[in-house]
């Protein structure tokens, strides 16, 4: 399938390097988030997917968890992918080139759909499909809202991609929401459901998109997987 088994390190300041390690790998994200990243594509059904090309990041989630806000949060834009307060409005695949060495795609949310079970339906199997069958994706950021934890939707995705053998990497969504202690236990629970889960990535990274928190630890692990990163 070509997708790169999860790797086992730990997290930016941890035994896997130093201090200076980590300093360069959160300048180098910095950097490649700064470049220009303009939209490329957005498709509904597999045949209209544009070519593999460069490696890929694919954000999934529930609907309204936060997947375009963060993905804005990331490149410090505030309209590169759409926000909405209605569940269900992102209806394709979008993909966007970041500097010409990493590629974002923004996956439609699941667990509701405005435009009728049909197409959440069709909308469903292209995304499973796409996740399946991509060579070049490297990643997949699946966004849990910290306040709710996992719901039923978000486990079974889970469990498709470890069937698909898929990397995916657990994104904590709108911790500014949660008190910090209700954070620490939720995020326990979580690593220990993940040790469970073959293509789980150990590193839960806990985000807001609203505050900016955890924006930077994100963006220095998401750009390793870049094209002629030195971290990869």
């Amino acid at each position: 399938m070509g997708h790169h088994a999860p790797g086992r390190r730990e997290g930016l300041t941890g035994a896997a390097g130093t201090d200076e390690d980590a300093a360069a790998r959160l300048e180098f994200g910095r950097r490649l988030f700064a470049q220009e990243c303009r939209f490329t594509a957005g498709a509904m059904t597999l045949d209209a997917l544009p070519a593999p090309g460069l490696p890929e990041v694919a954000f999934a989630g529930r609907s309204n968890v936060g997947k375009s806000s963060l993905v804005n949060a990331l490149t410090g834009r505030r309209t590169l992918a759409r926000v909405s307060q209605t569940p269900g409005r992102t209806q394709q695949i979008n993909f966007f080139d970041l500097g010409g060495r990493l590629a974002l795609v923004d996956l439609p949310g699941y667990g509701y759909s405005q435009a009728g079970k049909a197409k959440a339906a069709l909308w469903s199997e292209t995304v499973r499909r796409f996740l399946k069958g991509r060579a070049t994706l490297r990643r997949v950021c699946l966004l849990i809202d910290a306040r709710h934890g996992p719901n039923p939707h978000d486990r079974s995705t889970m469990t498709a991609l470890d069937e698909a053998a898929v990397n995916y990497q657990v994104v904590l969504t709108k911790i500014d929401k949660t008190k910090a202690p209700d954070l620490a236990l939720e995020r326990a629970a979580l690593e220990r459901e993940l040790a469970k889960h073959t293509a789980a990535h150990p590193l839960i990274m806990p985000t807001s998109a609203h505050e900016g928190i955890g924006i930077e630890a994100l963006r220095a692990e998401l750009a390793a997987l870049a094209v002629d990163s030195p971290f990869g």
